[in-house]
């Protein structure tokens, strides 16, 4: 257990953030050149800068540093999607893989600044992938493997992408993902794609281009281990990562070297309350912000040990999280509520036939968590004696921004809690804003300058998290939900035009509008109002059409629940939906649907909300 006090640190990190992160700086990260200003520019101005003049290598901080004290230390315990596989990379051995995979890059013409797509299972080689591309100074773009070629191809031409890494294929609870297929059927409109390197998952034969495809073990034995770091100034890229808005179009997240590795390596150190002996298990792909930060660069920049997991929590059984916790001893455990949700639902028998007597930490992240769900994780997985910290934070900050701090923060459960060191929330009408700049943030969208403005856009001077929130008395931030067109399911940000695109590449489909709705799973679901052309008839079969349009369009994360056909939409005289209506409905909160007078016909509410009885609660 760390000791320090929470109340004085976090006031020195407001009253001199400049002095409070050049300490943090110099503490956990290791600099070829020293920084010449900690921070510069402003929020009203969009030029916030963090650790200007210092030069440094996100991989080098990840690997090398540790080399003289950690070579033989266990990086990652990889855990298959099937039991029986599994393996262990130390320090020196991840190293070696790195530099390697790193010359491969060189080999095809990869060079600082380039992006790379990364569109992987939850495999070693993954994040090799992703280290390799911070050591020669190139921008990794890591697309869920989950995502669907056209959600790949729309992220490979955004972020203009050179080269492609991915497996033939990988394997989620013993179903089989046929990512490459994926990627051949994505490049056939990426211009920029010049290489295709695949992994070899599994033993299934995939198509093959002898020009542009290259089998990763085959490429890795024509090179040599030794590859020096590039040195990075403080603001070059590090990643980009592509997040839903409101908008059909994906944003892609800039973050930049410095501010991020020390933001995150900071976070990991304080909010898991790390100890040299401790194993650190985050279940999240590195897909997600949440596998950059604490699968890859925050655990790997403190030396830490960790678990990584290619599978699902239900396979081969729903004890299979609380296995590989007795497995490899995991003492600090960070996962989402929407499996928490999951394994709670099967009841406690199959957490309660395990041990789990390592376990000292839990954490979730990506949603907030229900007050009797965490009393369960607390209860039942944790026996009552661990600390849970209740994370909130995106993917444009980058680390984790309120949390509670173990044996620091008096638990409440379901509440995110205190703000993290230098991080200033407020809330303005219900809406959680962020006043001050803090070394994690984003540093751009890529290519869309006006849609980064935006963040800054509502209340000036401040960053709109897009999230509501409350504070009670005691300085307890609670996070309410969404406030914006963004869907949040099992974690995941799905934004409302996105969803609505593709219900529209059906050609039976005139419009399709999309809110939210509560899951007990999930956390939040597609409640969906499809009109059809006018000479289609609304049917059970149109229904799973629309379905598998929408799986093929983003992926199985984006299947509706719930469709209601709609003869037409209630639209404002100047054309624009009215969502808040549509969310009423949808949520059968009807005794305030607020002022419809602006509603070109508001007879289409009373006869949406007719149909809704129809359908009643239950899924399709």
């Amino acid at each position: 257990m760390q000791k320090y006090d929470y109340k004085a640190l976090y006031q020195r990190s407001m009253d001199d953030p400049v002095h409070f992160w050049a300490v943090q700086a110099e503490k956990y990260i290791a600099w070829y050149q020293p920084f010449k200003t900690v921070l510069t520019g402003d929020f009203e101005h969009l030029n916030v800068e963090w650790f200007s003049g210092g030069k440094l290598n996100a991989c080098y901080n990840a690997l090398d540093r540790h080399l003289p004290t950690r070579s033989n230390q266990t990086a990652f315990l990889w855990e298959g999607d099937h039991p029986d596989q599994s393996l262990k990379l130390t320090y020196a051995e991840l190293y070696n893989e790195v530099c390697r995979f790193a010359n491969v890059l060189k080999k095809f013409r990869v060079k600082k600044g380039d992006r790379v797509c990364i569109y992987m299972p939850m495999v070693p080689e993954a994040i090799i992938a992703m280290l390799a591309c911070a050591r020669i100074g190139a921008v990794h773009s890591v697309v869920f493997g989950g995502f669907s070629p056209e959600s790949l191809r729309n992220r490979i031409l955004d972020a203009e992408c050179k080269l492609v890494i991915t497996a033939n294929e990988g394997l989620r609870g013993n179903k089989i993902i046929p990512l490459k297929k994926n990627v051949d059927e994505a490049l056939t409109e990426c211009p920029s794609v010049e290489s295709v390197i695949v992994i070899k998952r599994t033993q299934n034969s995939v198509p093959w281009d002898d020009k542009k495809n290259h089998w990763y073990h085959d490429e890795m034995q024509t090179v040599s281990a030794d590859c020096p770091c590039e040195e990075m100034d403080a603001n070059d890229p590090i990643f980009i990562l592509y997040t839903s808005g409101s908008t059909g179009k994906p944003k892609g997240i800039l973050h930049v070297t410095a501010g991020y590795l020390v933001y995150v390596t900071m976070t990991f150190n304080y909010v898991f309350d790390y100890q040299p002996q401790d194993i650190f298990w985050c279940t999240a792909d590195v897909g997600w912000i949440t596998g950059h930060s604490y699968v890859v660069y925050g655990p790997l920049c403190n030396g830490a040990t960790s678990v990584i997991f290619e599978g699902v929590p239900n396979y081969p059984d729903f004890s299979r999280y609380w296995n590989i916790i007795d497995k490899y001893g995991v003492t600090i455990f960070y996962t989402s509520p929407t499996a928490i949700r999951a394994l709670r639902r099967e009841g406690d028998e199959y957490v309660t036939r395990t041990a789990r007597k390592s376990l000292r930490i839990l954490g979730t992240v990506g949603e907030p968590i229900n007050p009797d769900v965490w009393q369960w994780y607390y209860d039942v997985v944790g026996d009552g004696r661990c600390q849970i910290v209740d994370t909130w934070w995106q993917t444009e900050t980058g680390g984790i921004m309120i949390t509670p701090l173990p044996f620091q923060t008096p638990l409440k459960a379901g509440s995110a809690s205190w703000p993290f060191f230098g991080v200033k929330p407020e809330i303005i009408d219900t809406h959680l804003v962020i006043t001050k700049p803090w070394p994690g943030m984003m540093k751009t969208i890529y290519g869309d300058e006006k849609r980064f403005a935006d963040y800054f856009k509502k209340y000036p001077g401040t960053y709109f998290t897009g999230d509501n929130a409350t504070c009670d008395d005691e300085g307890y931030y609670w996070i309410t939900g969404r406030n914006d067109d963004v869907l949040k399911i099992s974690g995941h940000r799905i934004g409302t035009g996105e969803l609505e695109n593709a219900f529209l590449e059906n050609h039976h489909v005139a419009e399709a509008a999309v809110v939210g709705v509560p899951h007990d799973i999930k956390g939040e679901t597609i409640y969906a109002f499809v009109t059809l052309q006018g000479n289609v008839k609304p049917s059970d079969e149109l229904k799973k059409e629309l379905i598998q349009t929408v799986r093929h369009a983003i992926g199985a994360i984006a299947t509706p629940d719930y469709i209601q056909w709609a003869e037409s939409l209630p639209k404002t005289r100047s054309g624009k939906i009215m969502r808040r209506v549509l969310r009423k409905i949808a949520n059968n909160d009807l005794k305030d649907l607020g002022d419809i007078s602006t509603l070109a016909d508001p007879s289409v509410v009373e006869k949406l909300i007719k149909d809704r009885e129809g359908i009643a609660d239950a899924h399709i």
